[in-house]
C-alpha cells in the first residue's frame, strides 16, 4: 500500500487529493493499482501519519505458507481419548454468512455515547422478557447500516445481519409487532436523551455551545388525507418539491460541527419565521441565559422576535441571513464603505444602523460560481427561444413550451424580457442590460444582519457559512439514513420513526468527528462499506461420533480496514470460542 496524490487545478489554485492505494501484481506480470481509501486534501502531519502508518503494516507483513490438513479419523496410531475429537473434514460445510463488521462499529458508537446505559435504565423488559433497549439498537443500527422500512427490517435483513450474535439474542428481538411497539415507548424520554447528548459532546469533542444553528426542513407522506384535525400531517411549503403530499416539518438544532442538539416536528403547514421564539425559551430553560449567538437563515425570525432578542437581558446575539430585496434600501449607504479583507477571497463592507450591523459579503469563489451558473442558464434560454421563434406553432401550444423554458430557467428568465402577441403564436424577446448589470453586481454577495457589533468581519463570515452543518444534516438525514418514506400512519409512530433517524444521525455524526482529524475525504458512508466487507460465517465440522464442532467465525479484514481499526484506535473482539453438540444418547 502507498499514498497516491492527484491534482486538480480549480479557479486559479492548485488542490491536492490524495488516496491510500494498493498495488497488485495479475497475469502478464502486470501491475494494477486499486483505490482503497479517499482521504481527500489533508495536511502534512496527517500525510506523514498515514505514511507511517502504511509503512508499519508492511514491515509487519507475514509470507503466505503452504500447510497440509490431515483429518483426524484417518490417524493411525492415536490411542482412544475422551478428550479427542475426530473430525470429518471432507464434510466441513460453511452456513449462514452474515453481516457484521458496520454492525459492530454501530454497537462500538452506541456504547460510546452510553446510550447503552441510558436507555438500559429507562425501557425496561417486558414481563414476557422483551429487551426494549435492545430492540431500539435494532432499529438505529438499521437506520444506520440499510435503511428501510420495519417490514424489511423484520423479513430478511436482520437475519442477515450478525446482530444476534452481538447482542447474544435470538429472532424474537426483530419480530414485527416489538419493532412497532418499541416506537410507543420512545418519545416520552425526548428530552433526557438530548440533556444526555450534550454531556456526550462535551465529553467526546470538548464543544462547546456559545454558538447555534437553527434550520428547518420538511418531510412529506405518501398518505390520503383527510386525518384528524389535531394532526401535524399537512400541506404547506415543500422543500421536497412534493407539495402534492401532505407533511411534517423539522426544526432542528446543531453546533458548527453538526452536533445535533434538540430537534421538534411541527405541523407540515407552519410558517419558518413562527418557529424561532419557542425554541429560544426552550434553550434558555436547558442551558441557562448565557452569551450565545444564534444563526440562522433568512424568513426564519420575524423583526418582533428580533427586537425581541435585542432587547433580552442578557441580549441573545443572532446572524441572519437577509433578502436581496433589501440590499437596494441600503445599497447608496453601502458604497461610501470601504471594503475590508475577512479572508482570502473575501472582502466585507459593514455599515451600522438602528442598533444593528449590516454585513455586506462578497465571495471571489461564489462570484465565479454564481456568474457560471447564469451565464449557462441564459445560454441555454436564449438558444431555446431562438428555435421556438423558428416553430410554427399553436398559441396554447406555444404558451406550454415557453412556461416550461421559464420553469427550467428561471434566473436568466428574469434578464430576458418576453412579449407575446395579443392573438396568434408571435412573440419577440430581449435582453434587460440594466437587470443584466443588476444581477452581475448582485452575484456571489450575501447581505447579513446581525446584533454583534464588536465582532471582526472575518468571524462573523465564519458563523455565517457554518450554516452549511445544519443542511448537511437534513442531508444525512434525507439520504444517507433515509428518513422517508415513512410507512407509518400512526402520528405518534411518524414521530417515532423521526426520532430513530435522529439518534442514527448521533451514530452518524460520532464518527464523521471521528474521521475529521485523520481526513477530511473520509466520510462516515465510506467507513461503515468498509467495516461491512468484514462477514461472520459458521463453520460446521461433523465428528465421527455424530455430533458437530461449530466455529463462528468472523473474516479477517483487508489491509486498507486494518488501517482503519488502527487510526480509529478500534481493536477487533477476539473469535467466539468452538462449540459442540451434544452426543445423541444410546438406541
Amino acid at each position: 500500500m502507498f499514498l497516491r496524490s492527484t491534482i486538480r487545478r480549480k479557479d486559479g489554485k492548485e488542490h491536492r487529493y490524495w488516496s491510500v492505494v494498493e498495488a497488485r501484481r495479475v497475469a502478464g506480470g502486470r501491475v494494477v493499482q486499486r483505490p482503497l481509501l479517499y482521504l481527500g486534501e489533508i495536511n502534512s502531519s496527517q500525510q506523514l501519519a498515514w505514511r507511517k502508518s502504511i509503512e508499519v503494516v508492511e514491515e509487519g507483513a507475514v509470507r503466505p505458507r503452504t500447510l497440509a490438513l490431515f483429518p483426524e479419523d484417518r490417524c493411525e496410531g492415536v490411542l482412544p481419548d475422551a478428550s479427542i475429537v475426530r473430525l470429518r473434514l471432507s464434510q466441513l460445510r460453511l452456513e449462514r454468512p452474515r453481516q457484521w463488521g458496520a454492525c459492530w462499529l454501530a454497537l462500538k458508537l452506541w456504547e460510546e455515547l452510553k446510550l447503552d446505559r441510558f436507555w438500559g435504565e429507562r425501557l425496561a423488559p417486558s414481563r414476557k422478557g422483551t429487551r426494549w433497549d435492545l430492540v431500539l439498537f435494532v432499529l438505529v443500527a438499521y437506520r444506520l447500516i440499510a435503511p428501510g422500512s420495519e417490514w424489511r427490517l423484520h423479513r430478511e435483513w436482520y437475519a442477515r445481519s450478525a446482530l444476534m450474535d452481538l447482542l447474544g439474542t435470538d429472532e424474537a428481538l426483530a419480530d414485527i409487532h416489538a419493532l412497532y411497539r418499541c416506537h410507543d415507548r420512545l418519545i416520552e424520554h425526548k428530552q433526557a436523551v438530548f440533556d444526555h447528548l450534550v454531556g456526550r459532546w462535551r465529553d467526546l469533542f470538548n464543544a462547546s455551545f456559545d454558538v447555534l444553528l437553527y434550520d428547518l426542513t420538511s418531510t412529506y407522506f405518501e398518505a390520503n388525507p383527510p386525518f384528524p384535525d389535531d394532526d401535524k400531517r399537512r400541506f404547506g411549503y415543500s422543500r421536497d418539491k412534493r407539495s402534492d403530499c401532505v407533511q411534517v416539518v423539522i426544526a432542528l438544532i446543531v453546533t458548527p460541527e453538526g452536533l445535533p442538539l434538540a430537534y421538534e416536528v411541527l405541523p407540515g403547514n407552519t410558517a419558518d419565521c413562527t418557529t424561532l421564539k419557542g425554541f429560544l425559551e426552550r434553550i434558555e430553560r436547558q442551558y441557562g441565559k448565557a452569551r450565545r449567538i444564534w444563526v440562522m437563515d433568512r424568513g426564519i425570525p420575524t423583526e418582533a422576535v428580533l427586537e425581541e432578542m435585542r432587547r433580552a437581558d442578557p441580549p441573545v446575539s443572532y446572524l441572519v441571513g437577509t433578502p436581496k430585496g433589501r440590499l437596494s434600501r441600503l445599497e447608496k449607504d453601502l458604497v461610501a464603505k470601504p471594503w475590508q479583507e475577512a479572508r482570502d477571497g473575501v472582502q466585507v463592507k459593514l455599515l451600522p444602523q438602528d442598533g444593528e450591523v449590516y454585513v455586506f459579503a462578497e465571495s471571489r469563489d461564489r462570484v465565479a460560481k454564481e456568474r457560471a451558473m447564469r451565464r449557462r442558464q441564459l445560454k441555454w434560454l436564449w438558444a431555446r427561444l431562438k428555435q421556438l421563434s423558428a416553430m410554427k406553432l399553436a398559441r396554447e401550444e406555444l404558451l406550454m413550451k415557453l412556461g416550461a423554458a421559464r420553469a427550467k430557467a428561471p434566473t436568466a428568465w428574469r434578464l430576458i424580457e418576453v412579449k407575446v402577441a395579443a392573438r396568434g403564436a408571435d412573440f419577440s424577446y430581449r435582453l434587460d442590460r440594466d437587470k443584466l448589470r443588476k444581477a452581475r453586481r448582485r452575484e456571489g454577495r450575501y447581505l447579513l444582519r446581525t446584533n454583534l457589533s464588536e465582532e471582526d468581519p472575518a468571524k462573523l463570515w465564519t458563523y455565517y457559512l457554518q450554516l452549511v452543518a445544519v443542511e448537511e444534516a437534513f442531508k444525512n438525514l434525507k439520504g444517507d439514513l433515509a428518513v422517508r418514506p415513512i410507512f407509518h400512519q400512526r402520528e405518534a409512530r411518524i414521530e417515532a420513526h423521526i426520532f430513530i433517524a435522529f439518534l442514527a444521525y448521533c451514530l452518524h455524526i460520532t464518527l464523521k468527528r471521528r474521521l475529521a482529524a485523520l481526513a477530511p475525504g473520509l466520510t462516515a458512508r465510506a467507513v461503515l462499506e468498509k467495516f461491512a466487507a468484514v462477514q461472520m460465517i459458521d463453520v460446521i465440522v461433523p465428528t465421527t461420533d455424530g455430533r458437530e464442532l461449530q466455529l463462528t467465525r468472523t473474516t479477517q479484514p483487508e489491509p486498507d480496514l486494518k488501517l482503519l481499526l488502527s487510526k480509529l484506535k478500534l481493536e477487533l473482539p477476539a473469535q467466539p470460542p468452538p462449540r459442540i453438540t451434544v452426543a445423541a444418547p444410546p438406541v
